[in-house]
């Protein structure tokens, strides 16, 4: 591979052509070992897919100042929720660039302290991000982002991160999707083990459910626990199983045998998986008719 320096392989042309040679750039280009995702920046074809090279090549092409946003810095700040192919950056009103293929072009104002580095991508910071995407990104792997981003967090550091956010929302110069947002930002816990359960939570209660428990733990009468279930509303003794793929074939008489002993201590257990997601028409009328069965007086 050819090495033109940079930490993830993309260069303007000019300095790759300065590098290389203008011959060798075209060569490259021409045979596929080199790509243009965007006219005036070179990468090389086998990082295409990275999303590093990608975020850096798309810096370069619109210029300073701007940062990486949306999806893509939450992509870059390790959440998983979020899956995006094109890469998003904002840059300031006084600006006018044009989103291309593969590029998306925000604009908003936004100070040197909301920018971080993260390995050398200028990166809109956590806290700006969720609030952005809270506000402008798909509502289910938006809520799916901020449960990710306080998951493992220590309480205070939930508090903090949820306080953040909110002063976020608050300073917005676009007000649309501040109310969603808000609402995202209150039912979120941090507790889920992941984005589909995260998603389902939100399901159940943007049908009229009342907020299911996360991560509820069912113990014995010593207080040694037995079962950690995803939802549940211990009152009415109702569980919310999420059942990924791949668990869901290996543990499925385990499960099984799960749901009968939580049958004999009085509980009604609904499983949901990937499919249920995106119909959940299912999982609703089966809630619907457990809660009916089950009415708290």
């Amino acid at each position: 591979m050819i090495d033109w320096g940079g930490r993830h392989g993309a260069v303007s042309r000019s300095e790759a052509d300065r590098v290389l040679g203008r011959r060798m750039v075209l060569e490259g280009l021409a045979t596929g070992v080199l790509a243009q995702p965007w006219r005036g920046v070179v990468i090389h074809a086998a990082d295409a897919l990275k999303l590093t090279t990608r975020a850096q090549a798309a810096l370069l092409v619109v210029g300073r100042p701007v940062a990486v946003s949306g999806a893509t810095s939450l992509a870059l700040h390790g959440i998983s929720a979020v899956d995006e192919s094109r890469v998003h950056v904002t840059v300031p009103y006084s600006r006018r660039i044009k989103s291309k293929p593969g590029l998306t072009v925000h604009q908003a104002d936004f100070r040197p302290s909301d920018v971080v580095e993260l390995d050398g991508l200028a990166t809109f910071s956590l806290d700006l991000a969720l609030a952005d995407f809270l506000c402008d990104g798909d509502k289910r792997t938006a809520f799916a982002a901020l449960d990710e981003a306080m998951h493992g967090l220590a309480p205070d550091h939930v508090r903090v991160l949820r306080e953040n956010v909110r002063d976020r929302l608050a300073d917005r110069r676009d007000q649309r999707g501040i109310h969603r947002a808000l609402l995202l930002l209150d039912l979120a816990t941090g507790k889920a083990e992941s984005p589909p359960e995260s998603i389902l939570r939100l399901i159940v209660v943007e049908a009229g459910f009342p907020v299911p428990e996360v991560q509820y733990e069912i113990t014995t009468i010593e207080g040694r626990k037995l079962y950690v279930l995803d939802l549940a509303w211990p009152s009415r003794r109702i569980a919310l199983e999420y059942d990924g793929f791949a668990s869901h074939e290996e543990r499925h008489g385990y499960d099984a045998e799960r749901d009968a002993r939580m049958a004999g201590r009085g509980w009604v257990t609904i499983r949901a998986s990937a499919a249920d997601l995106r119909d959940p028409r299912r999982v609703l009328a089966e809630l619907a008719k457990a809660f009916g069965m089950r009415a708290v007086a």
